[in-house]
């Protein structure tokens, strides 16, 4: 079983996520994208590699484990009320840091990650699972994450390809879209779904979008929320 997984995002009305590029500037809209958060009903959420490194406080692991680590889950705590997941298929973050704002960070793993990146998240506190052997296989880590702690629903908050991922994967069950008023307009930043260059001609197995609400917010931003059918 896996969890209710709704992507959330801000973006311009072109579709772009990177509001230090959106013009206007003032209608980035800064703590939007948060309180909608909120509205959601907070709980776990999950991003992938390049916003995870955003996080890190370390610039890398020591090469040297001193150990061999099971490719199995490895949990620090079981009984958190929600939890901060990245996606890291072949473990490129050291993190410094056992949790984002009280959430503790769950790495999601391929097995064919180093004993000694392990021995660094075990060294920060950060649990870890494995989802593929070379590849991340996000219906398992789905499944995996149901399984053993217990998520029922989860908050999938980008980038654009790890949403992407996701989409063409069939695993979004509600997209939650904050769309501002203002434009990026040029080339080279990213969207809120996207696909790596080998991807260009793969589409989500989407049956049908159904609008679930509405909203105008303050300052002219729209709220949107819709239910995915996947086929």
């Amino acid at each position: 079983m896996k969890p209710y997984v709704i992507c959330h995002m801000n973006t311009s009305i072109d579709g772009r996520t990177w509001g230090s590029r959106w013009r206007p500037a003032e209608n980035h809209m800064a703590g939007l994208f948060e309180r909608i958060h909120e509205q959601l009903g907070n709980g776990s959420w999950l991003i992938g590699r390049v916003t995870g490194s955003e996080y890190a406080k370390a610039d890398a692991y020591p090469a040297n484990p001193g150990e061999v680590f099971p490719r199995e889950p490895w949990f620090v705590r079981r009984d958190a009320a929600a939890y901060g997941i990245a996606l890291d298929a072949h473990g490129k973050i050291a993190w410094g840091r056992s949790d984002i704002g009280g959430d503790p960070i769950v790495a999601v793993l391929t097995e064919q990650v180093s004993d000694a990146h392990l021995a660094g998240l075990r060294r920060d506190g950060v649990s870890y699972i494995f989802a593929g052997e070379r590849e991340l296989d996000l219906a398992l880590a789905l499944e995996i994450l149901n399984c053993e702690l217990g998520i029922e629903r989860l908050l999938l908050e980008g980038g654009g390809k790890s949403n992407g991922s996701f989409l063409r994967a069939g695993l979004i069950d509600e997209i939650s879209l904050a769309v501002c008023p203002a434009v990026d307009g040029a080339r080279g930043g990213p969207y809120a779904f996207d696909s790596r260059e080998d991807e260009t001609n793969a589409r989500a197995p989407l049956r049908s979008m159904t609008l679930e609400s509405c909203e105008v917010l303050e300052g002219g931003a729209v709220w949107l929320r819709y239910r995915l059918q996947n086929g």
